[in-house]
Formats: C-alpha cells, sequence, structure tokens
C-alpha cells in the first residue's frame, strides 16, 4: 500500500542590494497515495518583520502570514522551481547521486542544485543558510570541462571534483552543457559543444544575438573563447553584478514567462503559452510595462522571422532589480532550419492565428502590445531591414558558408509573407 508521504526544504534569499543570505520560507511537498503532490510554502515570521523583505512573486505568494498551496509542477510553486537546476543541470545531479529521474523528488533537485543558480534564491535542509561557497570556473578549465560534459552525455564516470565543477547548471540554458566561468570580473555562462552538433551552434547563437541587437533587441552580453578548434559561447550572467567593495557578487530575483503567466509545462497549460498574455502579465509585473510590452514585441517579431521555434515560456524571464521587475535581456536565441514552406509554428500563440509564424499574424495582437497598427509595422519594417542582411552578419561573425548554407532555411521562409487566410484558424482568445 502506498503510503502518504512529505518531503520539506527551506528557500533562502539573498536580499536585493545586499551581500546577506537570510531564510525566507519553509516549503513542504506532501505525496498522496494516488501520485498527487501539493505544495504548501509559507514566509518565516522573522522574515515577514523585515523592512526589506521582498515576495518572491507578489501575485502568488505576496508577503502575508499564510501558508499557499500548489499542486501545478509537483506542487513546487513557480519561482522556486525558476531557481531549479536546467535540463542540463538534473542530468548533472543524477550523474553525482547515481540515480535515475524516477528516483528523484523535486525537493532532490532543489537541494542538490547549484548554491549559485539562477535568480537570488537557494535551499537547505535548516534554517539557517549554509556558509557560502564561491570558488568559480575559470577559463584555463575550459578544455576539462567539456570533456567532462562528454562523458556525462554518454554516461561515463568522472571525478567528484569536475562534476562538483559544474555545480550544476542553472535554469537558463536547457539542455545544453554549460557551467558558470567567473572571467573579467564578471560570471559568465559556458555553453559547451556537444558531440552530436552538426554544425558550430555556439558560434551561430553567437552570431543570432548580434543580429537581435542590431534589430534593436536587449539581448544578454555575448563572446566567443577558443578552445583547441572548439569555441565557447560565453553568456555573461545578467541576474549577477559585481559588488564593488568586495569580491562577491550582487544577486537579482529572476522568474521564467511560465511564473509570470501563472501556468505550468503540462499540455494541459499550453494553451496559456501567448505572447499576448504575457504583454497581458507584463502590465501588472514590470515597472515600465509600456517598453517592455514593445520589447516583448520586436522578440515575437524575431523569433518568427528566424523561426527561434524553442520561444517556450522557460526562454522568456522577468529580472527583478532594486526598483522593480523588468522583463529580462532575451537569451537562447537559435534558429531551426525547417524546410516547410507552408507554414512554420512558433511554441507560443502570437495572435489570432495561433502560433502561426506569419506578418498577418504578428500584426493581427499588435494591441495587446500597446502598438497601433501603423507602430507595429514600423517595428517589423526596421528589423527585416536587418534581418534580410543575416549572411552577412552571420560571416562577420565567423560562421562558416557551410552553417550559413544549414542554417538558411530558418530566416525569413516564403510562408513568413503569406497573406492572411479569410477567417482566423485556432483563434487565440486568452
Amino acid at each position: 500500500m502506498i503510503m502518504t508521504s512529505e518531503r520539506e526544504v527551506y528557500v533562502y534569499i539573498q536580499l536585493p542590494g545586499t551581500l546577506e543570505t537570510v531564510p525566507a520560507a519553509l516549503l513542504r511537498v506532501q505525496t498522496l497515495p494516488d501520485g498527487t503532490q501539493i505544495g504548501r510554502f509559507r514566509y518565516g515570521n522573522r522574515y515577514l518583520e523585515r523592512p526589506e523583505a521582498v515576495a518572491l512573486d507578489p501575485f502568488n505568494l505576496p508577503l502575508a502570514k499564510q501558508v499557499f498551496e500548489f499542486t501545478r509542477l509537483k506542487g513546487i510553486p513557480g519561482a522556486v522551481r525558476d531557481a531549479s537546476p536546467d535540463t542540463w543541470g538534473r542530468r548533472v545531479i543524477e550523474h553525482q547521486l547515481e540515480r535515475g529521474v524516477a528516483d528523484l523528488h523535486e525537493i532532490d533537485y532543489l537541494l542538490h542544485g547549484p548554491q549559485d543558480g539562477a535568480g537570488y534564491l537557494s535551499f537547505g535542509l535548516t534554517a539557517e543558510p549554509p556558509a557560502p561557497k564561491r570558488q568559480y570556473n575559470r577559463i584555463r578549465q575550459l578544455s576539462e570541462l567539456i570533456a567532462a560534459a562528454e562523458a556525462i552525455d554518454e554516461g561515463r564516470p568522472i571525478s567528484m571534483p569536475l562534476l562538483d565543477a559544474f555545480d550544476p547548471g542553472t535554469s537558463m540554458g536547457g539542455a545544453r552543457p554549460k557551467a558558470t566561468i567567473e572571467d573579467e570580473n564578471s560570471l559568465w555562462l559556458g555553453k559547451f559543444p556537444a558531440k552530436n552538433d552538426r554544425c558550430n551552434l555556439q558560434r551561430i547563437e553567437f552570431a543570432t544575438l548580434d543580429l537581435a541587437r542590431r534589430c534593436g533587441l536587449s539581448v544578454t552580453e555575448a563572446r566567443l573563447q577558443a578552445v583547441g578548434k572548439r569555441d565557447v559561447l560565453m553568456l555573461k550572467r545578467f541576474d549577477r553584478e559585481r559588488e564593488h567593495t568586495s569580491q562577491d557578487y550582487l544577486r537579482f530575483g529572476l522568474v521564467s514567462g511560465l511564473t509570470a503567466l501563472d501556468c505550468g509545462d503540462s499540455a494541459m497549460d499550453r494553451e496559456r503559452w501567448s505572447y499576448p498574455l504575457l504583454a497581458d502579465n507584463l502590465r501588472r509585473w514590470s515597472e515600465k510595462p509600456r517598453a517592455d510590452c514593445a520589447e516583448l514585441f520586436r522578440r515575437m517579431v524575431f523569433n518568427a522571422a528566424v523561426t527561434n521555434n524553442d520561444d517556450h515560456p522557460r526562454n522568456h524571464a522577468l529580472l527583478r532589480r532594486q526598483k522593480g521587475w523588468r522583463l529580462s535581456p532575451a537569451y537562447d536565441l537559435v534558429p531551426a532550419p525547417l524546410l516547410s514552406l507552408e507554414r512554420r509554428d512558433l511554441a507560443m500563440s502570437i495572435g489570432d492565428y495561433g502560433r502561426t509564424a506569419s506578418l498577418y499574424n504578428l500584426l493581427s495582437a499588435a494591441g495587446r502590445f500597446g502598438l497601433s497598427m501603423e507602430e507595429a509595422q514600423e517595428e517589423i519594417n526596421k528589423m527585416l531591414a536587418t534581418i534580410r542582411q543575416w549572411r552577412e552578419i552571420f560571416f562577420a561573425c565567423g560562421v562558416s558558408v557551410r552553417d550559413i548554407d544549414y542554417i538558411a532555411p530558418a530566416f525569413l521562409p516564403e510562408c513568413f509573407f503569406l497573406e492572411a487566410p479569410r477567417k482566423p484558424y485556432n483563434r487565440q482568445t486568452v
């Protein structure tokens, strides 16, 4: 007979604008005999008494003396799940513990995740946070880290010091092998090549970020680091900032678009995966909603024009600095070289015609982003003028002719310019 079980974890926060980490809340997750998981989150009284206390989620976890219950995301509140390791980090943890996915609870991933993970949260089993561990990887270790990532990918054993060096991933970046690197008094996320890559994805992503920046998007700072004959893509961590009087880093809050949309990642939740709905929620979250909604519109246009169809809500984020929440810089922009010329879909709904990546669909919901039809068309025209030069820009970024030809079907396909059908199909209502 399957019995009810319960796991718990303390949630710590590095207070905004300080280097002080304090206990903020206790999360208990109860697993019922039918497999349902119920999370119960409560802020600590001492935390609530702090004048500098901030809500982890101002809408689903406001500062209050009450227990908040969750069943979505296996009972883990979205703002907490966003500080959990990503797909790659979970593989590292499974490798460290020599246990499979079926043997691990979501609490295990929180407890064994990186102490320096995304945002300003960390986790533990005691009310007081453990002493911080501040030993970062360096550029000189990249060759070892790449070799270790390949071993993990192939299921081969590696030494514990190398496993610990991955510390294991952040919630940004998905399944690609990666590690945090300290260089030039900043923290960077190094994304490594993988053995089954058909092209130099690091250089292609670097060039795509450069193209997006030229299109007026706010994107994460990036550079390439040569390691032998291979490249590592270095992405500056926008959730960290060096504190001037010490050797440590201020940490900024981070929540995913999934949390801002107040939905999960199961098939049942995907009707809420919507750019217009995310814009609606930015009006609640953002301290500068007009600017952030216009920025989100540009990102949606860019993703449609270059077929970045991995634009799911976890690949959008909000960043909390001193004054409040703002849309974070864009990241994980990688074109997908699909061959279909009749229709391309993004992961999120765009407008009246569902997920269809086309001009008519992009314009159909312009008002939801605070733009008139004329303003939206002007934004699109400026971006297209730049995107049409993508080959020259990629070549200047060092992308090979072979890789340019491989990725070419992703850019401005014929279906992007087709006229709208007579009436919307799969009309987006949220």
